[in-house]
C-alpha cells in the first residue's frame, strides 16, 4: 500500500471481513463475502501489498490471461471492496483475503487503519468450521461480542474460548482497541462433507449476518446452490451405509440437545427475514 488511500465520501459504513484458509471451513465464509462482492457489484476500494504478508511457497500466484489475451501473475493480495447496498443508508466495506504468514499485528493495524479512514463504526468477521454437525439439520451458526450494543442488537454473549487462534481474533482484538464495535459469526459445518463449496453454510452465515445488521441480504444463486448440494449430500448417505447410520446418530444428538425455545427462536429469526425481505422487493 505505497499509494495514498483514496476513499470515497461513506454513509455510516460497517465492515465484513473473511479470510481462507485456518478460518474458513469448506469456503463458507469466504464464500460470504465473494457473493456480497458480486450482488452488490463491489468495487475494489485498495489492495495491500502481498509481499509483507504472505509466504508464496503456501499461497502461491497463478498465471491467467486479460482481456486482450496477454498473461498476467495474479497475486495473493488482501482486497477491500466498497458496496452500497440498495435501500440502505449504509455503505459496507468487504475485506477478503488469505490468511497471512507472516506479521499478523502489522497487517491488522492497516486494515483497521483503512477501516478508521473509511468511518468505519462495526466489523463483523465470518468464519467457519468443521463440526459433528448433520447436513440434515440447519447449519448451527454460533456468534460473539464484547460490545455491549451488539450484544443486545444481536443477542450474542461474550466469547469463552481459549486456545489456538486464527487472523480474525486479532483483527476483532485490535479494532476493538480503536473503538470499533465488532462481533464475529461461525458456521458448523458438516465435517464428512468437508469439500468445498458448502452453500449451505454459507446461506447461514448471511442469515446471521442478516440478523446482525438488520437489511436484507440478496441470497441470489446460494439458495439453488444449496438445494442442489443437499441433494448431493443425500445422495451420498443413501449410497454409504456407515454416512447413513453416523448421520442418524447425529441427529439424534442434535434433536436432544435442542432446546424447544431455541427453536422457538430459530423460528422467529426466520420470520424477521422473511418480513425484510419482503419489504425490499420491488412490487
Amino acid at each position: 500500500m505505497s499509494e495514498p488511500i483514496d476513499i470515497p465520501p461513506l454513509r455510516n459504513p460497517w465492515m465484513v471481513a473473511a479470510f481462507e484458509g485456518w478460518n474458513d471451513a469448506a469456503d463458507a465464509a469466504s464464500g460470504a463475502v465473494d457473493h456480497l462482492i458480486e450482488e452488490w457489484d463491489a468495487e475494489l476500494l485498495i489492495e495491500l501489498d502481498p509481499e509483507d504478508y504472505y509466504d508464496f511457497q503456501v499461497h502461491r500466484p497463478h498465471v491467467t490471461t486479460d482481456e486482450d489475451d496477454e498473461r498476467v501473475i495474479v497475486w495473493p493480495a488482501p482486497s477491500i471492496f466498497h458496496a452500497r447496498p440498495r435501500r440502505s443508508d449504509r455503505d459496507v466495506l468487504l475485506l477478503r483475503a488469505p490468511e497471512p504468514n507472516f506479521r499478523w499485528g502489522a497487517f491488522c493495524s492497516t486494515v483497521i487503519g483503512v477501516a478508521k479512514l473509511a468511518g468505519v463504526t462495526e466489523l463483523i468477521t465470518l468464519g467457519a468450521l468443521l463440526a459433528d454437525s448433520p447436513h440434515t439439520r440447519p447449519v448451527p451458526v454460533s456468534g460473539s461480542t464484547s460490545d455491549k450494543a451488539l450484544m443486545e442488537r444481536m443477542s450474542l454473549q461474550p466469547s469463552r474460548y481459549t486456545g489456538p487462534i486464527g487472523i480474525t481474533t486479532v483483527l476483532n482484538d485490535t479494532a476493538a482497541r480503536e473503538g470499533i464495535a465488532t462481533a464475529s459469526l461461525w458456521a458448523a459445518v458438516p465435517h464428512y462433507l468437508a469439500e468445498p463449496p458448502c452453500p449451505k453454510a454459507t446461506l447461514a452465515l448471511l442469515g446471521s449476518l442478516e440478523d446482525a445488521v438488520g437489511i436484507p441480504l440478496p441470497q441470489g444463486v446460494l439458495v439453488e446452490m444449496t438445494d442442489a448440494w443437499q441433494r448431493g449430500a443425500e445422495d451420498l448417505a443413501s449410497r454409504d451405509a456407515e454416512i447413513a447410520e453416523y448421520v442418524e446418530a447425529l441427529e439424534q444428538e442434535r434433536d436432544t440437545s435442542d432446546l424447544p425455545e431455541a427453536s422457538g427462536d430459530a423460528i422467529a429469526r426466520e420470520f424477521e427475514r422473511y418480513l425484510r425481505r419482503r419489504t425490499d422487493d420491488p412490487e
